[in-house]
């Protein structure tokens, strides 16, 4: 299964206690997207859950809007960065299951941070709620006016960021489990290079 997951992500297996790191630019996109989305979460969860009034509320949603926007150009960039600067390879110690878990969350990650902006945008077109990026410009509809499936999309939109929670949470799991327990480095790669 080793040799099929090389093959799937088009990288060799590290030497063991071999510590290739990620690039600068890899580094950068990476944490400014973790910035972004542990932001970005938190923010959408308030927003779903209480009812904290239009003064908080409006402000809110055009940050979250703002940040979704950002999320979806940044990754898109990274997807393309990603693409022809292939990660460096995992320990050749690290089980089949491991790696496999890795890749399913990365490209996991990848196609949710895509998606879910769009599914955003488009819920909000739907709905025709301004999208103002940052209160410099609006965005345009991107979807014709129809509450109902304004509605079923921001359903889809909340899924989408429990999903995402859940995968940020396993990937900052699994890389605080190398980094401590088993002392390896898979995080340093990703902190220092």
């Amino acid at each position: 299964m080793r040799g099929a997951l090389s093959n799937l992500t088009g990288r060799n297996d590290m030497a063991a206690g071999e510590a290739q790191g990620y690039s600068p630019a890899a580094r950068a996109f990476h944490w400014l997207t973790a910035a972004l989305v542990l932001t970005m979460l938190p923010i959408g969860i308030a927003m779903a859950t209480f009812d904290l009034g239009a003064a908080v509320e409006d402000p809110l949603y055009h940050i979250h809007r703002s940040i979704g926007a950002l999320v979806l150009v940044i990754t898109v960039a990274r997807l393309i960065y990603r693409l022809r600067n292939p990660a460096p390879p995992l320990p050749a110690d690290m089980p089949a299951l491991q790696q496999f878990a890795a890749l399913v969350t990365h490209w996991g990650l990848y196609a949710l941070l895509i998606a879910q902006p769009l599914v955003g945008w488009i819920a909000t077109s739907a709905y025709r709620a301004p999208v103002l990026f940052f209160w410099l410009f609006e965005l345009p509809p991107i979807w014709q006016e129809d509450r109902l499936f304004s509605e079923a999309m921001f359903t889809v939109h909340r899924s989408l960021g429990i999903l995402i929670a859940v995968l940020v949470c396993a990937h900052i799991a699994a890389a605080l489990y190398h980094h401590f327990i088993l002392k390896d480095r898979v995080l340093g790669r990703m902190v220092s290079g």
